[in-house]
């Protein structure tokens, strides 16, 4: 099999020879579809915005915006696409399309096609009220010429959807269900396997492969880094991987749910993970991006695992030998590295149950929103009166791998909980890890930001609980 079948804008297209690294937008850019650009290949600007039709849990089908540059055409096989060309056309125009026009949302165009896309998807969210929209939406999408205003005004001037919308009966159907997948090339393998069997088997076969789940890191470095696999495993359809279940002491999340979907089937149960999910990149990001794969890469600048630190997570590894618990405070052993063996895949995450009642998320970096943090700080508290019952604070950025503040976590824990007690903490947490400098921030800086963190969060959350 060297070739996959998916539907572009509502026509069935074939793609031959298809390559294991070939991204959808340099596809579509070859089949002519040049609204989709390239302009970072790397999930910062949102020019190569596409939707992608992806399953409800009601049976209908959602459209989300993802960037084509970091989605890999292999992984399409039976999947639908929309790009901008396909939402509508000179006379024919859509409604997000008509509003950008009307209230002057476009000047190069370079970026509007992007931004047809993501207003789009917001367009089309089924809880959306009508007359209201969250900008939010947009993060991820650039323009350096036109202004953010009057794309801001167009957004703001769309209405409800219309009774007969072509797109709107659409999400009323089923989304095309995953398909098997084998291709074999002269510059490698790739496999979807439709069950976590045929994972584990192929991964024991071949303990190299790439795992491929969102594909939101994987996809920088095959275009920035021009990486090559000799084989690569996409997992991100599993069903085994898609589940959420609540137990009586802990939560599952399965590892290749999106951060988009795990955001909507939380509801803001899970508070610090609510405080996690604007910080994380951008929507665009989000609706790829997975629990799974952010754990799965180690980065010591990921902005998942001090969040999941302080939720004192566990790690669910599967094998065909078996599954196996590790805390996420023991996965990490190294830059980049983890006690997961070549064998296992990661198959969900666990946060147990209570959850502790105060926590905060601060991240700090150049740009509040669709950046990379500099430092993160992850605090989740529980206390008995204003005595500290329990306390975890998880690092990001400060060392080769996130961790837990110990010293400042044993300082805490046992005593008032009051502006003297967590000042002496503060302190010890500006030497907590290893801090660098870098193009990012000094080691210096870091350490400040530790420190004030920590205080942050007891002045903003606690000090008028607990003190007269």
């Amino acid at each position: 099999m060297d070739s996959i079948t998916l539907t572009v804008n509502g026509v069935p297209r074939e793609a031959r020879d298809v390559r294991p690294h070939l991204t959808l937008l340099n596809w579509l850019r070859e089949q002519g579809l040049t609204g989709c650009k390239e302009g970072c290949a790397e999930g910062e600007c949102g020019a190569c915005a596409v939707l992608l039709a992806r399953p409800t849990e009601d049976g209908g089908t959602r459209l989300d915006a993802v960037n084509a540059c970091l989605v890999l055409l292999a992984a399409l096989n039976g999947q639908e696409v929309i790009t901008a060309e396909g939402l509508g056309a000179p006379g024919t125009l859509h409604p997000v399309q008509r509003e950008l026009a009307y209230r002057g949302g476009s000047q190069c165009g370079y970026c509007t096609p992007g931004f047809v896309v993501s207003m789009a998807a917001e367009y089309y969210r089924e809880d959306r009220p009508a007359g209201d929209f969250d900008l939010h939406a947009l993060s991820g999408n650039l323009c350096r010429c036109t202004g953010y205003r009057p794309i801001a005004d167009a957004a703001q001037a769309l209405g409800g959807v219309a009774e007969h919308d072509p797109f709107a009966q659409r999400c009323t159907e089923p989304a095309p269900p995953p398909q098997a997948t084998h291709l074999t090339t002269p510059d490698g393998e790739f496999h979807r396997p439709t069950t976590l069997a045929q994972a584990l088997d192929l991964l024991a076969a071949t303990p190299g492969a790439v795992l491929l789940a969102g594909g939101t890191d994987w996809g920088v470095e095959v275009n920035l880094r021009h990486r090559r696999a000799p084989v690569t495993i996409a997992i991100d359809r599993l069903p085994e991987l898609q589940t959420l279940s609540w137990q009586d002491d802990h939560v599952e999340i399965g590892a290749g749910l999106s951060l988009s979907e795990v955001e909507r089937r939380l509801a803001g149960r899970i508070p610090l993970l609510e405080e996690l999910f604007p910080l994380f990149a951008s929507r665009l990001i989000r609706n790829s991006a997975t629990l799974g794969g952010n754990l799965g890469t180690a980065s010591p600048i990921g902005d998942s695992p001090p969040v999941l630190l302080a939720l004192d997570a566990r790690v669910v590894l599967a094998s065909r030998e078996g599954e196996r618990e590790v805390p996420l405070a023991d996965y990490f052993t190294g830059y980049r590295q983890t006690v997961r063996r070549p064998d296992e895949l990661i198959r969900a995450v666990r946060i147990p149950l209570p959850l502790a009642p105060i926590t905060g998320f601060y991240k700090i970096a150049k740009r509040r929103f669709d950046d990379i943090s500099s430092v993160a700080v992850a605090v989740a508290l529980d206390l008995d009166g204003d005595v500290v019952r329990s306390v975890r604070i998880g690092l990001g950025g400060v060392a080769a791998t996130p961790l837990r503040a110990r010293a400042a976590e044993e300082a805490l824990t046992g005593q008032p909980w009051n502006e003297r007690t967590v000042r002496a903490a503060a302190r010890l947490l500006r030497g907590e890890g290893t801090p660098l400098d870098d193009h990012r921030a000094s080691a210096a800086y870091r350490a400040a930001m530790l420190e004030g963190a920590l205080l942050k969060f007891y002045f903003e959350k606690t000090a008028q609980e607990v003190t007269p």
